[in-house]
């Protein structure tokens, strides 16, 4: 019998989105690749439009979107005036890339020095994903659909 510890490290190989993981033993094991989502809330100085905010954030989503790895964009404004983005990369890697990207640096400093009063930033690693749809109802019936699970 083989000492495990002397088979060797373990081995990840990508598929896409999924991943097959080889552990010291040599057995293969099913391992997902988790999304990695971006949550940035902020909210804007009365001057920032004056000073080029809108641009800047067109070309910065513009950009984000020619990385690498990108997945989806989305902005919001809430009734008090909060702003949400969510920007979703498929990998750790890749949302680093975006980052540290050189252009973004310049724009990230540009923001905290002149466009927000505030903001947050979180990273988050995805950990469960469900959809779900609304069948077509008709007259007289209603039915829930059940969520389906992705991955």
């Amino acid at each position: 019998m083989q000492n495990e510890a002397a088979v060797g490290p373990v081995l990840v190989v990508v598929l896409g989105h999924d991943a097959v993981r080889f552990d010291k033993a040599g057995r293969m094991e099913a391992e997902i690749a988790r999304s990695v989502v971006t949550v940035f809330r902020s909210r804007l100085r009365r001057d920032a439009e004056a000073n080029g905010y809108a641009a800047l954030a067109a070309r910065m989503e513009a950009r984000a979107r020619a990385m690498p790895g990108f997945v989806d964009f989305k902005s919001f404004v809430a009734a008090d005036g909060e702003r949400l983005s969510v920007i979703v990369f498929d990998t750790i890697a890749h949302q680093h890339a975006w980052r540290d990207d050189p252009e973004h640096r310049v724009a990230q400093q540009r923001g905290r020095d002149i466009f927000y009063s505030e903001y947050s930033i979180s990273v988050c690693q995805e950990l469960d994903r469900r959809r779900g749809a609304a069948d077509r109802v008709t007259p007289g019936r209603s039915r829930a659909r059940t969520p389906r699970r992705e991955r």
